[in-house]
């Protein structure tokens, strides 16, 4: 187990702060359109950052990001 928590935080500190940024309000369910106007940014360079997250992580759809937020913190598991 202890190598599979090591190599999820190895994928995460992979990601640029954008790409952070972009994952945390995604995972919060915000639009692309969403998140461009609160980082101040075009809704197609959210995309960007979006699909190059998703790679650098392995994650499929919102809801494997959802669930990669939770299991890392990054969303609270009320």
């Amino acid at each position: 187990m202890q190598r599979a928590s090591t190599a999820t935080r190895d994928r995460y500190d992979s990601l640029s702060s954008r790409e952070r940024e972009v994952l945390q309000l995604a995972a919060e369910g915000h639009t692309n359109a969403e998140i461009g106007k609160r980082l101040f940014i075009s809704p197609r360079t959210v995309e960007i950052h979006r699909a190059n997250m998703m790679q650098k992580l392995a994650l499929r759809n919102q809801t494997d990001l959802i669930r990669y937020a939770l299991k890392q913190g990054i969303l609270p598991n009320d």
